[in-house]
Parts: C-alpha cells; sequence; structure tokens
C-alpha cells in the first residue's frame, strides 16, 4: 500500500482465518500491515480452528454485537478414546482409552442429542471469569474454576464420516457455543473421551466462507485490501435500510425517538423490529429498534452510526 492509502478505513473485513494463529495475532497482522488504528474483531476463534473470522475496522467496531448474534455453523473432527484438560487436541492428556470398540449408531446418536440444547457447562479453559479471573488462568494455575453454565442453543447437528477414532461432524448453534465441549460431552456419553482436532467455521449469519478473504491472499496482495472491506452501510445486509429526510435524521443525531408514523414506507406491526437508518446522502445515519413510549410506536436509537468520512 502507498502511503495515501493507509488512512484509516470504516467497516469490515470477513477473513478466513489459517489454522494457527490466534484470532488477536491475525488483528495484529492487519493493524501493521495496513498502518490501521482502530481494529478488532467479532467472535474468537481458537488457534486450532479455522474459517470465518470477522475484523472490524474503524467505526465498524460499533457493529460488533449486532454482526456476533447471528447463528454459526461449524464442521469439525473429533477424535474419540482421547481426553485432555482443554476439551480438545492441544490439551494435555488426562486420559488415553486402551481401544474403542463403538457402535456408528451410538456416535450419531450422540452427536444429534446436541440438538435442541438450550445450556452448556463452561469448560475450565475459556475466558468465562471469576471474580475477575480468566478461568483459563485459574486452571493452569493448577485452580479448579467453579461450574458455570451458559444458555445457548443448537437447532442443527449431523454426523459427516465416521473413521474410528476420528468422526466428522457439522453443527449449526448460536453464539457463544463451545464446540470443543461438545466434543468433550460426546467422549463422556460414549465412556472413551473424546476432544476436539480440527474445527472451521463456515458460517457467521449473514456471511459465508465464500464470502471470505485468507490471511495470507490479503497480506501478500496489499493493493486489494481497501476492495474486499464491506463498507458500514453493507455490513449488516439483513437489516433492511431506509432512508430519511434530513430533519428526521437532525433529530436522531440529537438523541429523539422517532413516531413511527412520520416515516413512510415501513410499516413495524410490532415492538422490536429493526431497521437500518440511512441520512439523506445514503450515508449510515443509526441502528433503530421499534418500540412503545406511553403506549405509541416509535423508533429508538440502538446504536448511532453517525460519522465524517463514513461510507
Amino acid at each position: 500500500m502507498d502511503e495515501k492509502n493507509n488512512k484509516q478505513l470504516n467497516g469490515i473485513l470477513i477473513l478466513n482465518k489459517p489454522k494457527g494463529p490466534s484470532s488477536n495475532l491475525c488483528v495484529e497482522k492487519i493493524k501493521k500491515r495496513f498502518k490501521q488504528k482502530k481494529v478488532g474483531h467479532a467472535g474468537t476463534l481458537d488457534p486450532i480452528a479455522s474459517g470465518i473470522l470477522i475484523i472490524l475496522l474503524g467505526q465498524g467496531t460499533k457493529l460488533a454485537p449486532y454482526l456476533m448474534e447471528g447463528y454459526k455453523v461449524y464442521r469439525g473432527i473429533i477424535q474419540l478414546g482421547l481426553e485432555t484438560d482443554t476439551y480438545d487436541i492441544t490439551g494435555n492428556i488426562v486420559s488415553k482409552a486402551s481401544e474403542i470398540d463403538l457402535r456408528e449408531e451410538d456416535i450419531i446418536q450422540g452427536i444429534e442429542t446436541w440438538k435442541g440444547l438450550i445450556e452448556q457447562e463452561v469448560p475450565p479453559y475459556s475466558a468465562a471469569k471469576h471474580k475477575g479471573k480468566p478461568f483459563y488462568l485459574l486452571a493452569r494455575r493448577g485452580e479448579n474454576p467453579p461450574l458455570k453454565t451458559k444458555k445457548i442453543y443448537i437447532d442443527h447437528s449431523e454426523v459427516l464420516d465416521i473413521n474410528l477414532p476420528f468422526v466428522e461432524f457439522r453443527v449449526r448453534c448460536s453464539k457463544g457455543t463451545y464446540i470443543r465441549s461438545l466434543a468433550h460431552s460426546l467422549g463422556k456419553r460414549l465412556k472413551v473421551g473424546g476432544v476436539l482436532k480440527d474445527l472451521l467455521r463456515e458460517e457467521v449469519y449473514p456471511y459465508a466462507l465464500e464470502d471470505a478473504v485468507s490471511l495470507n491472499e490479503l497480506l501478500e496482495n496489499p493493493e486489494i485490501f481497501s476492495k474486499v472491506v464491506v463498507p458500514i452501510s453493507e455490513s449488516l445486509p439483513h437489516w433492511p435500510k431506509v432512508i430519511v429526510d434530513g430533519a428526521v435524521a437532525h433529530r436522531v443525531k440529537n438523541g429523539n425517538p422517532i413516531k413511527t408514523g412520520e416515516i413512510t414506507g415501513i410499516f413495524p406491526g410490532k415492538p422490536g423490529e429493526r431497521r437500518f437508518f440511512l441520512d439523506p446522502l445514503s450515508r449510515p445515519l443509526a441502528l433503530m429498534e421499534a418500540c412503545l413510549i406511553d403506549g405509541e410506536l416509535y423508533w429508538r436509537i440502538l446504536r448511532g452510526l453517525w460519522n465524517r468520512g463514513f461510507k
């Protein structure tokens, strides 16, 4: 990149993260290579995992909660007959089965029971915190983190291949689901142990792998960087967009809720509906949600997005 292109960009980058580096290392590489001061990511991938990692640039960091709330699809490989302290292949071995004598139907049934799960135990090696300390730090000190559960949801799980001790699977789940905990629970169910050996994140709704650019391609071809950054106004394609007039845009910038009847062409049926408001020049203005105020339906601001330099 030449000097004139080293300005801070605002938007998101759909990255195909390789196996090996951490999510934070990918962020640092992009930050350094493209001279970007403000870079983050939405949804961490462990070093053993590859696939979609959404990189946030500049004002794109404001979109993190809304990019993370959709479902995710993973394809992975579980190694049966092994148990580690981290629930994946990188951890210290806790136990190893002398033999694996399992019926395929039991394995299939075990993975199918994931479907419909609404709660999951948090693994000891995780970023969850107890009294301000992350679980992984307590675990590394030899302390036992307290039992903690979290709300999740899994609406699809299937076996793709069985070649013992390896089982390939696909799962569609809510944000925050620990896939390595699923591998661990399958091993417990089958009474042989199980660890996550490999993981690929195929989708982060509404984005899929075909939308992503690989880290190596990006670093080796810096001239494509600005071309693959998705502008703020296009970063949430599943949100209906509304262009408002100057008077409404001014009131939104002042933090005022807007009566739904004042915006022609949109008919929210109930509270909770969302829209992406754009100003008269089609620049990002705010993420809005319909809500009741004194019995009347209004658009209220979820996240203001107005700023000079927005695409």
